[in-house]
């Protein structure tokens, strides 16, 4: 009797254990189907609902595109495939553009003005673009300055103040002129505007090293940093969406771009101690004041020389909307 209990026992363990192994499969196909029913999704269904709501495509390319009246070489391969390349980073990195449509509407009429004053084509608005896109206190990692970041060396070669409490780098007017006159003198150099603009980011003797080295003086014959490489097409990329902003997808109203501040002018020829109550005297706040003329760099004046400056001064309401 004992000898055959001692032979069942084990069978007895054997079944206990497939019992057990039964029941926790049963539980666990209980628990998986009562959790939450996966969605069928028509893949054509899909694909339309993305078609119809949300694409992303290639762009067109122009049969022409010109720079400063100069014809761009398009029929090249690297030539459209950089200028490809920089209209798809503009038109696909909205935000950013937005911003710059919005804001060159308040410098755009100032720096136009100037250049058909100084005589350099309308094309060269887009170069302080995407020099500082148009953050007037911005600062490179190199120390170049303003809208049209210039070094603090070049600034003064072409008439710029540049001290601790004037840095006319931020004044839109002048440091306009002062590019003006950069671009000019370029221009009489190399015989072409897109050599210009090159070189205003290369500088001029980069450029000409570039040249001696590479035997020949067009920049889309050039092969030059990638900085550089890309600069003027940048340029022409910006170009293309401002001329045409609903092609590229950008729908802007009048109210949605920034308004130029209505200012009037008011000329100093003396020391000012302190421009909070400067500003207090013509009803506007310090920062009121200082946003119209961020190249006072102090909070103060001391005007030893006695030279005469022009202040904007916002007219009445000037920054209500």
């Amino acid at each position: 009797m004992c000898m055959n209990l001692n032979v069942r026992f084990p069978r007895i363990k054997i079944w206990s254990a497939l019992i057990t192994a039964v029941i926790i499969f049963f539980v666990f196909t209980i628990f998986v189907n009562s959790s939450d029913p996966e969605v069928s999704v028509d893949p054509a269904s899909s694909k339309a609902f993305v078609g119809n709501n949300y694409r992303i495509q290639a762009l067109p390319m122009p049969l022409e595109l010109s720079f400063a009246g100069e014809r761009v070489p398009l029929e090249r391969t690297y030539v459209s495939e950089s200028y490809d390349r920089e209209l798809l980073v503009n038109t696909y990195w909205q935000s950013q553009t937005l911003l710059l449509l919005k804001r060159a509407n308040r410098y755009f009429p100032i720096i136009e003005r100037i250049l058909e004053e100084q005589g350099v084509p309308d094309d060269f608005k887009y170069l302080p673009l995407i020099e500082s896109g148009f953050v007037e206190r911005i600062v490179s990692p190199a120390g170049a300055a303003g809208l049209w970041q210039f070094l603090s060396s070049t600034a003064k070669e072409y008439g710029l103040e540049v001290n601790n409490e004037v840095d006319e780098r931020y004044h839109i007017e002048k440091s306009t002129v002062a590019a003006c006159l950069f671009l000019k003198k370029s221009y009489e150099r190399f015989g072409s505007w897109t050599m210009a603009a090159a070189s205003y980011n290369a500088g001029v003797r980069g450029i000409n090293r570039q040249i001696e080295k590479q035997k020949v003086d067009s920049y889309y014959d050039l092969l030059l940093n990638e900085e550089t490489s890309r600069y003027v097409f940048r340029i022409l990329a910006l170009k293309s969406i401002f001329s045409a902003p609903e092609d590229y997808g950008f729908y802007l109203n009048e109210e949605d771009l920034y308004p130029v501040i209505p200012t009037y002018d008011v000329v100093v020829s003396g020391a000012i101690a302190d421009f909070a109550d400067f500003a207090s005297g013509y009803g506007v706040t310090y920062r009121e004041f200082k946003d119209l003329n961020p190249w006072l760099r102090e909070n103060h004046l001391t005007n030893s020389s006695g030279r005469e400056y022009t202040f904007k001064i916002p007219e009445p309401d000037a920054f209500l909307k």
